[in-house]
């Protein structure tokens, strides 16, 4: 495995992250438990969860990812091998049933971590993040900013100070955010006023193949401020894998079983989906691999965080840390983008 710093802390988290957002829909608890245990023998030393997890996000199921995570905690004392990040739900009108409807504000963010911290058995969060803006921006699947004048969001600098008393308090160890664009970004870094302890260190936004938005602006702001990327959905919900190239949702995958997910299903996204699985198979590797290893190679990547629903998947998902792509894959790579320049949004 490899290791990272996590932005200008001496905190090295391995460079494959554990995603966990299945665990309590299509993974059982006995399932979490062997991929939690399997991904730390191989060196995987950073988990990543969140307080709505699993999703698609439900009343009856909110919390369990966490309670899962909790309970191999306790079961093994695996506690002090892994770096645990989880995150706090942002402004959303379709999830009521979470604190009347979650905010970005001191009261909300004081209920979210006390609740995480109890569900993980834990008394501290080694990265905490807000999961996405208070501001309405940057939706999920959605391109573009439309301005809103009437936008009453709670300001990044009143939670920023709600974060800063988690750390104060060592509740929290460092803090990070997800979903964010480049203002947000700055907004962050300069309300933090040359505080190194109030320092956003980590950003965790969407990018794969299908999807490289993050490289216009973002980039550029993880790097010169130390704020690495923690890259999302690496696989585009499987449509890297290749097995959705010929049209067909195979039974139990995640795209069969929920439609709502529809930010890859565009006819440009299968398109390049197939010149993408070509230049793997031209050269010997899965495109699962192949798609991988290039979200590792990204100089503004702290973590990529992998998820998995089969044993299979995660050991295929964790060797991809040894793929080097050539100066010829690289390049066939750049051919397919500029021919299907992010058709996912």
């Amino acid at each position: 495995m490899k290791y990272k710093n996590l932005g200008k802390t001496d905190i090295k988290v391995s460079l494959i992250g554990l995603g966990t957002m299945t665990w309590g829909q299509q993974n059982d608890k006995h399932e979490a438990f062997e991929q939690m245990s399997y991904a730390l023998s191989r060196g995987v030393n950073f988990f990543d969860a969140a307080e709505m997890y699993p999703v698609p996000p439900m009343h009856e199921t909110q919390g369990d990812t966490e309670r899962f995570i909790g309970d191999w905690f306790s079961q093994t004392g695996n506690r002090s091998e892994v770096v645990l990040a989880t995150k706090v739900a942002g402004r959303s009108k379709d999830m009521k049933y979470l604190r009347g409807g979650p905010r970005l504000s001191a009261d909300h963010i004081r209920e979210a971590i006390e609740n995480s911290l109890e569900r993980l058995r834990t008394d501290y969060i080694d990265l905490y993040q807000i999961h996405w803006p208070e501001r309405q921006t940057n939706f999920f699947g959605k391109r573009g900013y439309v301005h809103s004048e009437d936008d009453d969001a709670i300001s990044i600098k009143e939670t920023l100070k709600a974060l800063n008393r988690l750390l104060e308090e060592g509740l929290v160890r460092q803090i990070g955010i997800s979903n964010e664009t480049p203002w947000g970004v700055n907004e962050y870094l300069k309300n933090a006023d040359g505080d190194i302890s109030s320092r956003i260190v980590t950003i965790q936004n969407v990018y794969n193949l299908l999807s490289r938005q993050f490289e216009v602006g973002l980039a550029e702001m993880s790097i010169r401020e130390e704020v690495g990327l923690l890259a999302y959905s690496p696989l585009a919900f499987g449509l890297l894998t290749g097995k959705y190239i010929s049209g067909q949702y195979p039974e139990g995958s995640r795209l069969s079983l929920f439609k709502r997910f529809s930010r890859y299903g565009s006819d440009q996204c299968q398109l390049a989906t197939k010149d993408y699985s070509k230049v793997a198979e031209a050269h010997g590797l899965s495109l699962t691999q192949m798609s991988l290893a290039f979200v590792l190679t990204q100089p503004f990547v702290t973590s990529c965080l992998i998820g998995a629903t089969t044993m299979q998947q995660l050991k295929e998902n964790i060797d991809s840390i040894d793929i080097q792509l050539s100066d010829e894959i690289l390049r066939e790579i750049s051919e397919v983008h500029d021919k299907y320049p992010d058709p996912a949004p």
